[in-house]
């Protein structure tokens, strides 16, 4: 599933990887990127309000499927039909839509193999693909453009989703009895011991502030992953490296600021286990909205420093992850988790489909340019990325007051 997640979705930032090489052939305001950027979350919302119910009522594995290889027709065929804005926008959002048929799925498979003691790690490590994934997206992408075409990286990065749906039909299996008969002893336990009920029977309390927090975490992160491209690729440009070399240095720094997640989500949801998902939030998302502040105020600075708070937020935006998701299938049912996870889901990413094009025109208002690279006025946009950050930790405050707190990993919240 990790790898089969890696491969399908080097499809979701191809584009913003690309973005210089393919505006240099389709012309492309600041504004009508952020448009096409939000289209594609908006495609994703959409589907996976389904998807999630659909996985609960056919089962997590057709769903992936289908979902990976509507993903590797819609983003191989951009290659050949995208000539213009509209052409665009209509093939990213297809994208979007079938992309939301694998992740919050697979989340709900996974959840159904390891128990709550193992569960947060286990989330963890397919977030781990994913954000590899992202981050791989933004280094192979620019590098090839710069010696061959757009087009060829689109290929580059679209073709391994076939390879995906061939991984995931011959070697993954479905759910073991065992884990659900273990979950299930456990739900009944916290329920006669501390008088706790999971959603829907305990009411939606709990699941509801988890899903606001992560509307909060949503704004931050992909707001940021959409646009540390663009903006690293101006960081170059204003440090005197020219149009192209900038952006393929841009796209590598790019890369490794959200690479540096990879490993933070593995391990932040290992010790969501150990020491709770509403502390880990808290810590994680603190600890990554604060330098969105001043992460603006870098452009024409230092390059070496940039990169660093670059990194450090590339660590923390993404740490919590696996804990929003962990937390929301230990406070509900099992019969209803991949149905739960995709309302989350669909009201995080509803979240991002408004970040990214307020963040392109809050860019565009304060910067008289058509083309981003040529930027220099970042301040403003990073700041609206903090503002919208600042639910995630408030709500997981909340969270914490609440009963069905203590139904998260085993008792610690």
């Amino acid at each position: 599933m990790v790898i089969a997640m890696f491969l399908s979705y080097l499809t979701w930032y191809n584009f913003s990887a690309l973005l210089n090489f393919i505006i240099e052939d389709i012309n492309l305001t600041p504004g009508e990127v952020g448009i096409i950027l939000s289209v594609f979350q908006g495609g994703y919302v959409i589907a996976v309000l389904f998807t999630g119910w659909l996985a609960d009522y056919m089962g997590e594995k057709k769903v992936v499927l289908y979902s990976t290889l509507g993903t590797a027709i819609f983003s191989t065929l951009f290659v050949f039909l995208a000539k213009n804005f509209l052409s665009v926008l209509i093939l990213r959002l297809l994208a979007g839509i079938f992309c939301g048929g694998i992740y919050v799925p697979g989340m709900s498979l996974l959840s159904n193999w390891f128990t709550s003691k193992q569960r947060g790690k286990s989330l963890g490590a397919y977030i781990s693909g994913l954000t590899f994934s992202y981050a791989a997206s933004y280094f192979i992408a620019p590098l090839l453009a710069s010696h061959y075409n757009w087009k060829i990286s689109i290929l580059a990065t679209s073709l391994p989703a076939f390879i995906a749906v061939f991984l995931v039909y011959f070697y993954v299996k479905e759910v073991p009895e065992g884990v659900k008969k273990e979950d299930t002893e456990h739900l009944n336990r916290i329920e006669k011991e501390e008088k706790i009920k999971p959603a829907p029977e305990g009411g939606y309390k709990g699941s509801g502030i988890i899903t606001v927090s992560y509307m909060g975490h949503m704004w931050e992160l992909y707001g940021f992953w959409g646009w540390i491209g663009p903006y690293m690729v101006s960081v170059a440009a204003a440090a005197g490296f020219g149009y192209v070399r900038a952006s393929v240095l841009g796209g590598q720094l790019a890369s490794l600021i959200i690479l540096i997640g990879a490993p933070a989500v593995w391990l932040m949801g290992y010790i969501s286990d150990k020491i709770g998902r509403t502390k880990t939030i808290i810590i994680c998302s603190s600890f990554s909205l604060i330098p969105q502040f001043i992460f603006g105020f870098m452009h024409g600075k230092s390059l070496i420093i940039t990169l660093v708070i670059g990194l450090w937020i590339g660590f923390w935006v993404i740490a919590d992850s696996a804990s929003f998701s962990t937390g929301l299938t230990e406070m509900v049912c099992p019969k209803i988790r991949a149905t739960s996870l995709g309302i989350q889901n669909s009201a995080g990413f509803l979240i991002t489909v408004i970040s990214p094009a307020i963040f392109g025109y809050v860019l565009e208002y304060f910067n008289d340019v058509k083309n981003v690279t040529y930027a220099n006025n970042w301040v403003l946009p990073f700041v609206t990325l903090g503002l919208g950050a600042l639910l995630a930790p408030i709500a997981a405050i909340l969270l914490r007051k609440t009963k069905q707190a203590k139904l998260m990993a085993n008792g610690k919240k």
